[in-house]
């Protein structure tokens, strides 16, 4: 894992743009460090660390995660996203603690609209008899990343959204202040 965590960094390192990195930061309102790579950079040079071949074990991966997750600069934490949706036909029932670990830690829309979406509702299709426990205990956290996520983990479902959670789901959060919830409610009445 660390020859896989140096390698990772000195690729990132090596491509530094300090003044994206500058705009990315403003643009995140300075809540996170930048290397300054664009989406389409970040995905070129981590192509490699995602090839089947040099994916770590799946036993290996929470570590790794959190790993990438604890380091400052943004880029890591996306590349954690990009890894993850690897291993989406191999999530266990205990990975969804990996995922509120995330959703809680370095919060924004850029990371836990992720984990929702594609993390969140591929896990809850393969461990329906979990789903309603969690959102629950999400929806009623008074956090608003996991109460957001409880709005937006359908939005892939199409015809299979279970409108009745989702009508749960607005119907408690609705009237909220939170600028990111009432987006949230939105999105997924329109999706």
């Amino acid at each position: 894992m660390n020859d896989f965590l140096t390698t990772l960094e000195s690729e990132f390192k090596r491509n530094t743009d300090p003044e994206n990195a500058t705009k990315q930061k403003a643009y995140m309102r300075g809540q996170f460090e930048f290397y300054g790579l664009t989406a389409t950079k970040r995905r070129e040079l981590t192509k490699p660390f995602l090839l089947k071949e040099f994916l770590p074990k799946k036993t290996e991966l929470i570590s790794l995660i959190k790993a990438l997750w604890q380091r400052p600069e943004r880029e890591y934490q996306h590349f954690a996203m990009d890894l993850l949706l690897k291993y989406t036909k191999q999530f266990e029932e205990q990975d969804i603690d990996l995922f509120e670990y995330i959703i809680l830690h370095k919060s924004w829309w850029n990371t836990v609209d992720v984990v929702a979406d594609k993390l969140v509702g591929a896990y809850f299709k393969l461990y329906p008899h979990n789903r309603d426990a969690y959102i629950n205990k999400w929806l009623y956290s008074d956090n608003i990343w996991l109460q957001r996520s409880t709005l937006i983990f359908q939005l892939k479902y199409k015809t299979d959204t279970d409108t009745k959670i989702l009508s749960h789901c607005i119907n408690t959060l609705l009237g909220s202040k939170e600028f990111f919830i009432n987006k949230a409610i939105g999105w997924a009445l329109r999706q």
